[in-house]
Protein backbone atom coordinates (compact mmCIF):
# COMPACT_ATOMS: atom_id res chain seq x y z
CA UNK A 1 0.00 0.00 0.00
CA UNK A 2 1.26 3.55 -0.99
CA UNK A 3 1.79 5.79 2.45
CA UNK A 4 1.93 9.44 2.84
CA UNK A 5 5.44 9.51 4.69
CA UNK A 6 6.72 12.72 3.91
CA UNK A 7 6.14 16.40 1.77
CA UNK A 8 7.19 14.54 -1.68
CA UNK A 9 3.59 12.53 -0.85
CA UNK A 10 1.74 15.79 0.01
CA UNK A 11 3.32 17.45 -2.86
CA UNK A 12 2.43 14.40 -5.33
CA UNK A 13 -1.26 14.13 -4.14
CA UNK A 14 -1.82 17.88 -4.06
CA UNK A 15 -0.65 18.08 -7.96
CA UNK A 16 -3.22 15.31 -8.65
CA UNK A 17 -5.82 16.56 -6.61
CA UNK A 18 -5.50 20.14 -8.25
CA UNK A 19 -6.12 18.53 -12.03
CA UNK A 20 -8.81 16.44 -10.75
CA UNK A 21 -10.90 19.05 -9.16
CA UNK A 22 -10.47 22.50 -10.15
CA UNK A 23 -12.37 23.74 -6.64
CA UNK A 24 -9.68 22.00 -4.67
CA UNK A 25 -7.02 23.67 -6.73
CA UNK A 26 -8.55 26.72 -6.06
CA UNK A 27 -7.89 25.86 -2.06
CA UNK A 28 -4.68 24.80 -2.49
CA UNK A 29 -3.62 28.39 -3.56
CA UNK A 30 -5.24 29.79 -0.28
CA UNK A 31 -4.82 27.38 2.31
CA UNK A 32 -0.45 27.93 2.34
CA UNK A 33 1.44 25.04 3.76
CA UNK A 34 -0.35 21.33 3.77
CA UNK A 35 1.49 19.77 7.23
CA UNK A 36 1.97 16.32 7.00
CA UNK A 37 1.43 15.21 10.55
CA UNK A 38 2.32 11.54 10.99
CA UNK A 39 2.48 10.51 14.33
CA UNK A 40 4.04 7.02 15.56
CA UNK A 41 1.60 4.24 16.06
CA UNK A 42 0.18 3.05 19.37
CA UNK A 43 -1.47 3.63 21.91
CA UNK A 44 -0.43 7.14 23.30
CA UNK A 45 -1.15 8.42 19.56
CA UNK A 46 -5.07 6.71 19.65
CA UNK A 47 -5.42 8.03 22.92
CA UNK A 48 -4.99 11.68 21.68
CA UNK A 49 -7.69 11.05 18.95
CA UNK A 50 -10.23 9.70 21.79
CA UNK A 51 -9.29 12.86 24.11
CA UNK A 52 -9.69 14.42 20.65
CA UNK A 53 -13.72 13.75 20.10
CA UNK A 54 -16.76 15.99 20.45
CA UNK A 55 -14.21 18.87 21.68
CA UNK A 56 -12.51 21.81 20.52
CA UNK A 57 -8.80 21.41 19.82
CA UNK A 58 -7.82 23.60 23.17
CA UNK A 59 -9.75 21.15 25.05
CA UNK A 60 -8.42 18.34 23.57
CA UNK A 61 -5.08 19.42 24.20
CA UNK A 62 -5.50 20.83 27.82
CA UNK A 63 -7.11 16.92 28.27
CA UNK A 64 -4.08 15.13 26.91
CA UNK A 65 -1.66 17.16 29.88
CA UNK A 66 -3.74 16.41 32.54
CA UNK A 67 -3.93 12.74 31.88
CA UNK A 68 -0.09 12.69 30.90
CA UNK A 69 0.40 14.67 34.41
CA UNK A 70 -1.67 12.00 36.25
CA UNK A 71 -0.19 8.84 34.53
CA UNK A 72 3.00 10.37 34.34
CA UNK A 73 3.05 8.77 30.42
CA UNK A 74 0.20 7.86 28.28
CA UNK A 75 0.58 4.30 28.29
CA UNK A 76 -1.73 0.98 28.57
CA UNK A 77 -0.43 0.17 32.25
CA UNK A 78 -0.11 3.63 33.31
CA UNK A 79 -3.57 4.88 32.12
CA UNK A 80 -4.99 1.17 33.37
CA UNK A 81 -3.31 1.68 36.62
CA UNK A 82 -5.43 5.23 37.51
CA UNK A 83 -8.78 4.99 39.39
CA UNK A 84 -11.81 6.85 38.29
CA UNK A 85 -11.32 8.98 40.03
CA UNK A 86 -7.97 10.17 39.02
CA UNK A 87 -9.33 9.90 35.56
CA UNK A 88 -12.35 12.23 36.76
CA UNK A 89 -10.17 14.88 38.10
CA UNK A 90 -7.76 14.85 34.66
CA UNK A 91 -10.84 15.95 32.99
CA UNK A 92 -11.81 12.71 31.37
CA UNK A 93 -15.56 12.04 30.66
CA UNK A 94 -16.61 8.80 31.85
CA UNK A 95 -17.19 7.50 28.13
CA UNK A 96 -13.61 8.72 27.02
CA UNK A 97 -12.02 7.54 30.36
CA UNK A 98 -14.30 3.57 29.30
CA UNK A 99 -12.75 4.22 25.78
CA UNK A 100 -8.85 4.46 26.86
CA UNK A 101 -9.01 1.47 29.71
CA UNK A 102 -11.03 -0.44 26.77
CA UNK A 103 -8.47 0.29 24.33
CA UNK A 104 -5.60 -0.38 27.21
CA UNK A 105 -7.10 -3.46 28.30
CA UNK A 106 -7.21 -4.45 24.38
CA UNK A 107 -3.19 -4.03 23.30
CA UNK A 108 -2.24 -5.57 26.53
CA UNK A 109 -4.08 -8.74 26.59
CA UNK A 110 -3.25 -9.26 22.75
CA UNK A 111 -6.24 -8.12 20.92
CA UNK A 112 -5.18 -5.35 18.99
CA UNK A 113 -2.00 -4.65 17.86
CA UNK A 114 -2.23 -1.26 16.82
CA UNK A 115 1.02 -1.08 14.88
CA UNK A 116 -0.21 -4.24 12.68
CA UNK A 117 -3.43 -2.35 12.08
CA UNK A 118 -1.46 0.15 10.02
CA UNK A 119 -0.09 -2.11 7.21
CA UNK A 120 -4.05 -3.68 6.73
CA UNK A 121 -5.83 -2.26 4.31
CA UNK A 122 -8.57 0.79 5.55
CA UNK A 123 -11.72 -1.06 5.70
CA UNK A 124 -10.25 -3.67 7.74
CA UNK A 125 -8.05 -1.55 9.82
CA UNK A 126 -11.47 -0.22 10.56
CA UNK A 127 -13.54 -2.91 11.57
CA UNK A 128 -10.84 -4.21 13.58
CA UNK A 129 -11.01 -0.72 15.53
CA UNK A 130 -14.21 -0.53 16.01
CA UNK A 131 -15.09 -3.41 17.31
CA UNK A 132 -13.97 -2.14 20.85
CA UNK A 133 -16.83 0.26 22.40
CA UNK A 134 -16.41 3.99 22.07
CA UNK A 135 -13.73 3.69 18.33
CA UNK A 136 -16.38 5.30 15.56
CA UNK A 137 -15.42 5.59 12.39
CA UNK A 138 -13.61 9.03 12.64
CA UNK A 139 -11.52 7.92 14.92
CA UNK A 140 -10.55 4.90 13.18
CA UNK A 141 -10.03 6.97 10.40
CA UNK A 142 -8.29 9.71 11.90
CA UNK A 143 -5.71 6.70 13.52
CA UNK A 144 -4.78 5.83 9.81
CA UNK A 145 -4.49 8.61 8.45
CA UNK A 146 -1.84 9.91 10.71
CA UNK A 147 -0.33 7.10 12.25
CA UNK A 148 -0.40 4.95 9.06
CA UNK A 149 -0.30 7.03 6.86
CA UNK A 150 -3.03 6.13 4.42
CA UNK A 151 -3.18 7.58 1.36
CA UNK A 152 -6.79 7.11 0.81
CA UNK A 153 -8.70 7.67 3.72
CA UNK A 154 -11.10 10.88 4.03
CA UNK A 155 -13.05 11.09 7.57
CA UNK A 156 -16.15 12.39 6.22
CA UNK A 157 -18.04 13.08 9.78
CA UNK A 158 -15.17 15.90 10.69
CA UNK A 159 -17.11 18.77 11.46
CA UNK A 160 -14.35 21.29 10.40
CA UNK A 161 -14.22 19.00 7.02
CA UNK A 162 -17.79 19.56 6.46
CA UNK A 163 -17.27 23.50 7.55
CA UNK A 164 -14.43 23.40 4.68
CA UNK A 165 -16.07 22.23 2.14
CA UNK A 166 -19.12 24.11 2.19
CA UNK A 167 -16.96 27.28 2.50
CA UNK A 168 -14.98 26.32 -0.57
CA UNK A 169 -17.95 24.81 -2.48
CA UNK A 170 -20.67 27.91 -1.40
CA UNK A 171 -22.99 25.87 0.16
CA UNK A 172 -25.76 26.89 2.31
CA UNK A 173 -25.03 24.40 5.14
CA UNK A 174 -22.62 21.85 5.78
CA UNK A 175 -22.97 18.53 4.00
CA UNK A 176 -23.64 15.69 6.14
CA UNK A 177 -21.27 12.81 6.38
CA UNK A 178 -22.89 10.32 3.10
CA UNK A 179 -22.81 13.51 1.18
CA UNK A 180 -19.42 14.83 2.22
CA UNK A 181 -17.83 10.78 1.15
CA UNK A 182 -20.09 10.91 -1.78
CA UNK A 183 -17.92 13.94 -2.75
CA UNK A 184 -14.90 12.91 -1.77
CA UNK A 185 -14.60 9.27 -4.18
CA UNK A 186 -13.77 12.08 -6.78
CA UNK A 187 -10.68 12.76 -5.12
CA UNK A 188 -9.67 9.02 -4.57
CA UNK A 189 -6.72 7.42 -4.53
CA UNK A 190 -5.46 10.99 -2.52
CA UNK A 191 -8.45 11.57 -0.03
CA UNK A 192 -6.05 11.35 2.67
CA UNK A 193 -4.43 14.37 1.24
CA UNK A 194 -7.64 15.86 0.61
CA UNK A 195 -8.20 15.65 3.97
CA UNK A 196 -5.63 17.49 5.38
CA UNK A 197 -5.97 20.23 2.40
CA UNK A 198 -9.13 20.85 3.65
CA UNK A 199 -7.82 21.25 7.06
CA UNK A 200 -5.56 23.78 6.00
CA UNK A 201 -7.92 25.22 4.19
CA UNK A 202 -10.16 25.87 7.28
CA UNK A 203 -7.43 27.01 9.37
CA UNK A 204 -6.91 30.00 6.67
CA UNK A 205 -10.72 30.83 5.89
CA UNK A 206 -12.00 30.24 9.77
CA UNK A 207 -8.73 31.19 11.67
CA UNK A 208 -8.85 28.25 13.48
CA UNK A 209 -6.97 24.92 13.49
CA UNK A 210 -9.28 21.94 14.15
CA UNK A 211 -6.79 19.01 12.38
CA UNK A 212 -7.22 16.28 15.24
CA UNK A 213 -3.64 15.85 16.18
CA UNK A 214 -0.82 18.46 17.13
CA UNK A 215 2.06 18.90 14.94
Amino acid sequence: MRRIDNMDDIAEGLAALAQADPRLARAIKLAGPVPLRRKPPGYAALTEIILSQMVSKASANALWRKLELAAGEISPAAVLALSDAQLRAAGLSRAKAETVRRVGEAVLGGALDLEHLCGLEGREAIERLTVIKGLGPWTAEVYLLFCAGHPDIFPAGDVALQSAAAHLMGLEVRPQTRVLADLAQDWSPWRGVAARLLWAYYAQAMGRDATPLAS
